[in-house]
């Protein structure tokens, strides 16, 4: 027998087997490796490994002082301050030794805000939620010079300084106040809201909060003097009831909520002097049933901008308001096929439209050229040019400088997989990209533009946050999670790995797929879809994950999958508003095609696939089983929207358009419609103290399963709100369900 001891092989051949003896090697290490893993010795473990995953945050509730000179922020419920320039840390605020004025009571607050002369602190204390953004609270004022704490405002739904600081302004019953600090006095500014009138000011109703994505329904005017607020009229909406059925005689929560056709509330504008108490009412020229999702004070003085949207929402008007006289004109109009876009909830951007200080010129963000790009315009309302172009989405603004001429966006241009900062010129010219790390970006940028905060992240790397210059150059690394890399490194965790493919109708589509544990592409492995594929929203990016239900899943021996469907944003308009009309449809096509296109992967057993979601995810994944029945064996819904017919008018009429104007379109994307279809297992799962959406959807649902002849399986859990878990038992337990009925039906081939 030959021997290689001591032989000297030709170079090629040398290279080659060393070459062969590292692949070796390294397969060895990563057994050796894998085995060696901590794993999750529970399904409660890996969820809590889920914070562990995630790692620290960088800064808290970070607030930028004196235009970007510094910022604050939270350290435990200690206020900090830093100084971008000088890398200073300044402790500001402490609770220690603390109390509530008069009493033994420790101070303690859930948020805070400063004034705008950062000369005060506002802190919000004993809070008691309503809806999903708001609740009533106690309000204290505290110095940080001289340390004084004093309650500012007692039970009130909102409070804010006035921007010179000689104010506190709050809603309290659904009436606006405001509190002097020189007079020592607290003036009413309106005095019509009752108990049973069904009006109130400066605050929302349910659906304007839920669906057009802000809590406090008034604002200070810069120059402190005026304060513009909403008025609702309620009293024509329909009432929804609900309750969690504990004690003798269970309470009916009523919360007024307009389904789709139902009467909306009456809302108007008004404009109150802070002083004297004079309101005027700014009345737009518009007829019909129509929303004001948005007002801005401009940089003009007096001049209020107001946005209107027909009850479709395929038509925007911007008017100027001059708030002396109530003169008024329309500055910008758009019109859309679809509809028109005045702020996103799943990306956390606020508001399409920017006002920056000191300028006569503004910022719209459109989709009119097929993708959402930013356009300038003047005061007059006359378009002075596009900012930016090109086949690719812009996501939000973070910054503008007027002085620079300079304008800093979050964009797609990369990838709609990922996120990424550019700055860019007034005028279009001198585009620059400012991050430099693959993946996903979260930009909190100083009003001055001198300074910004970034938290990102990508599938291979943990969550940092650093603090940059204007030009993109890393000042600080605030937070790198170094814990969460040496994490994974000794316990279990699949990495998402990204796939593309095409759909039989020529559509690219972006997925991740995370493999389950001591992976063996010899195999064949059940799959599970976990899936949501709402209209304008987005699941699968470039970013680190740290979903602990995902990994248990893949720990247990299933491939873990998402897409991004048809209708996600940040593919350009055609792919996000094809689902328009008819909701569902593509949503449905997209999980199949994705199955299909798993199903010839050697490693997927295409007879054994879930599909499991909550909300709109627990929509797509009931719509798809009774669309496409026998492509998944099980479905997982958790509180889903079975009828549009059943959900709230300002959300769904955006996206199906207004009743009588798509009445096969609302037939067609019920489930009602399609269910003796269903042959597949399906666990349905739902709360009776369901506010978004009512438990009327899966009730009926099942209802029309059994004048079928089909049945599913059904968990209520009476107090949970939307999502039906209530505290961590039920979440858990609802996660040991969704566990237990996959091993059930996928795993138990008998």
């Amino acid at each position: 027998m030959k021997s290689f001891a001591g032989a000297v092989l030709p170079g090629r051949l040398t290279s080659r087997v060393l070459f062969l003896l590292c692949i070796v090697l390294c397969i060895v290490n990563l057994q050796v490796r894998a085995q060696d893993l901590i794993r999750y010795g529970s399904l409660s473990a890996a969820l809590q490994a889920g914070g562990q995953l995630r790692g620290k945050a960088g800064p808290r509730s970070v607030n930028w002082i004196r235009n970007g000179e510094r910022y604050s922020y939270l350290a435990g419920e200690d206020i900090h301050s830093m100084d971008p320039a000088t890398g200073k840390d300044e402790l500001i605020f402490s609770n220690s030794g603390l109390h509530f004025p008069g009493s033994s009571e420790p101070f303690s607050y859930e948020s805070f805000q400063w004034s705008q002369d950062f000369r005060h602190l506002v802190f919000k204390t004993n809070f008691r939620p309503i809806y999903r953004r708001s609740g009533v609270a106690d309000f204290y004022l505290y110095d940080p010079v001289t340390k004084e704490l004093k309650q500012a405002a007692k039970d009130a739904r909102s409070a804010q300084l006035s921007p010179d600081g000689s104010m506190v302004g709050m809603e309290r019953n659904g009436n606006l106040f405001v509190y002097d600090f020189s007079a020592g006095k607290e003036t009413r500014l309106t005095a019509d809201s009752t108990s049973e009138n069904g009006i109130f000011n400066g605050h929302y109703d349910w659906v304007y909060e839920e669906e057009f994505g802000q809590a406090q329904a008034w604002n200070w005017s810069k120059d402190s003097r005026w304060i513009a607020f909403w008025q609702f009229d309620e009293s024509r909406v329909p009432v929804f009831q609900m309750t969690n059925y504990e004690g003798s005689h269970p309470e009916q929560i009523k919360i007024p909520i307009p389904n789709v056709g139902d009467a909306n509330p009456s809302v108007r504008i008004g404009v109150v002097d802070a002083r004297s108490g004079k309101k005027t009412w700014l009345e737009p020229d518009e007829t019909g049933d129509f929303y004001i999702p948005r007002i801005y004070w401009t940089s003009e003085p007096d001049v209020l901008a107001l946005v209107t949207l027909n009850r479709a929402q395929n038509h925007m008007k911007l008017y100027f308001f001059n708030v002396r006289t109530g003169e008024h004109h329309v500055v910008l109009e758009e019109k859309n096929d679809t509809w028109v876009a005045i702020f996103n909830f799943y990306t956390n951007v606020n508001d399409m439209i920017s006002f920056p200080e000191k300028s006569k010129d503004f910022f719209w963000i459109s989709d009119r050229s097929g993708y959402y790009h930013i356009y300038r315009y003047g005061y007059d309302g006359k378009l002075l040019n596009a900012v930016t172009k090109g086949d690719w989405d812009v996501i939000k603004v973070v910054g503008i400088n007027p002085a620079a001429k300079s304008v800093y966006y979050l964009s797609a241009e990369d990838s709609p997989l990922e996120q990424q900062l550019f700055a860019i010129g007034y005028d279009g010219a001198k585009k620059e990209k400012l991050s430099r790390v693959r993946g996903y970006h979260e930009v909190n940028m100083s009003p001055d533009t001198r300074y910004y905060l970034d938290d990102y992240s990508n599938l291979q790397t943990p969550w940092h946050t650093g603090l940059f210059d204007s030009k993109g150059k890393l000042l600080k690394l605030l937070q790198d999670n170094q814990p969460v890399s040496e994490f994974i490194k000794t316990h279990f965790y699949s990495t998402p790995e990204l796939f593309r493919f095409k759909t039989t109708d020529g559509v690219n589509l972006d997925g991740y797929m995370i493999k389950p544990d001591a992976f063996d592409p010899s195999k064949k492995y059940p799959v599970v879809f976990t899936i949501y594929g709402g209209p304008e929203s987005h699941d699968v990016f470039d970013r680190f994950t740290s979903g602990g239900w995902q990994q248990w899943l893949a720990q247990n021996g299933y491939v873990v999958v998402n897409v991004n469907n048809r209708g996600i944003a940040n593919y350009g308009s055609a792919f996000l508003k094809v689902v328009y009309k008819q909701l569902g449809k593509w949503e449905s096509n997209d999980f199949v095609e994705t199955a299909h296109y798993l199903a010839g992967l050697s490693f997927v057993d295409s007879s054994r696939m879930a599909i499991m979601g909550t909300s709109y995810g627990g929509y797509s994944t009931t719509y798809t089983l009774l669309n496409h029945p026998g492509v998944f064996k099980v479905g997982i819904a958790n509180s889903p929207v079975t009828d549009w017919r059943l959900y709230d008018d300002v959300y769904t009429e955006r996206y199906m358009a207004p009743l009588a104007d798509n009445p096969e379109g609302y037939k067609n994307s019920s489930d009602m419609t399609h269910a003796a279809s269903l042959k597949d297992h399906l666990l349905l799962i739902h709360s009776m103290s369901d506010d978004n959406v009512h438990p009327a959807h899966t009730m009926q649902l099942l209802t029309a399963l059994a004048n079928a002849g089909k049945d599913a399986d059904l968990r209520i859990y009476p107090p949970g709100a939307h999502g039906a878990a209530y505290n961590y038992q039920s979440y858990l337990l609802i996660h040991a369900v969704y566990f237990a009925y996959l091993e059930r039906y996928l795993k138990n081939t008998h």
